[in-house]
């Protein structure tokens, strides 16, 4: 058994490890408060707007298309891979890495065998893990982590649509976890261009006679940049309400366990402590009836 002092000093450790863990949970929940407030006050206006979007798609999908919105055969495939910066969030890194191998193999396997699938990684966590496994990463923001606004976010947006209308890219794809609530997030691949229009509203939109104020090019040019920069920064907002509530949970059960942890030991440390007294008892009986012999 060890020895007391050896059971003090796991203790004091595990103890001071306790703190940290709470002390991060603390400060995970409230960024959760902040961020979780900013992904309820965007998915509003954005889920409207791409509701707007794929109707205008729907009805024009006999008439001129949009570059964003035309339907290509997908031979140059670029995969953004959204994680985060720091780890101490439990599965929340590597789900989104098996994510993107289960989309790979589903989807793009033969653009992979070609050398034809690209990725683009934001999160240092994500990008560490995607160039251990030899894929081709082009390039990295991580940087847009720790300073998420509309105005960073539409920089990134406006390069990745340039890639798609430069014919670099014939699909850009999002993968990331969406938040639902502090302990659930759901892993999504998304496709992000071309524009898929809504195949649940299709047949009744294209009953419909649209009229087009100012012009069906106006909206076209103003209203899908704007909203795959919405979408784009709402994504952003998701990924980031997601690592906090996934970091609050693992901190959360990281400050559990180390309380059990403390209190096994607190037993063997008492178990060990009656036994050292028992054993000098024993001596001072021992040495007594010894004298009186």
């Amino acid at each position: 058994m060890a020895n007391l002092k050896e059971i003090r000093t796991r203790i004091a450790s595990v103890t001071t490890t306790r703190q940290v863990t709470s002390a991060m949970k603390m400060v995970s929940a409230a960024k959760l408060k902040k961020a979780q407030d900013l992904i309820l006050q965007i998915r509003p206006y954005a889920d409207k707007l791409q509701e707007i979007l794929s109707s205008i798609s729907s009805a024009l999908r006999n008439q001129e298309e949009s570059i964003f919105t035309a339907p290509k055969e997908p031979n140059k495939v670029l995969i953004v891979v959204l994680s985060s910066n720091r780890g101490l969030c439990g599965a929340f890194n590597s789900n989104i890495v098996k994510k993107t191998i289960d989309h790979i193999e589903e989807n793009y396997f033969l653009q992979y065998k070609r050398d034809d699938l690209h990725f683009l990684a934001i999160g240092k966590q994500g990008e560490k893990h995607l160039r251990s496994l030899n894929l081709r990463v082009i390039g990295e923001e991580n940087a847009l982590l720790d300073n998420i606004s509309f105005e960073n976010t539409t920089i990134l947006t406006e390069r990745l649509m340039d890639y798609f209308k430069a014919g670099k890219y014939d699909r850009i794809d999002i993968v990331y976890n969406q938040f639902k609530n502090a302990a659930v997030q759901i892993l999504t691949a998304k496709q992000f261009l071309p524009i898929k229009p809504d195949e649940k509203r299709s047949n009744d939109i294209i009953l419909l006679d649209y009229i087009f104020e100012p012009s069906k090019e106006t909206i076209i040019e103003e209203l899908i940049p704007k909203s795959l920069k919405t979408q784009f920064y709402e994504v952003l907002l998701d990924s980031n309400a997601a690592e906090h509530g996934a970091r609050m949970t693992a901190m959360h059960q990281a400050t559990d366990n180390a309380t059990s942890l403390i209190d096994d030991l607190k037993l063997t440390y008492n178990k060990a402590r009656q036994a050292a007294i028992t054993e000098e008892i024993l001596e001072i009986t021992s040495g007594a009836e010894a004298l009186k012999g």
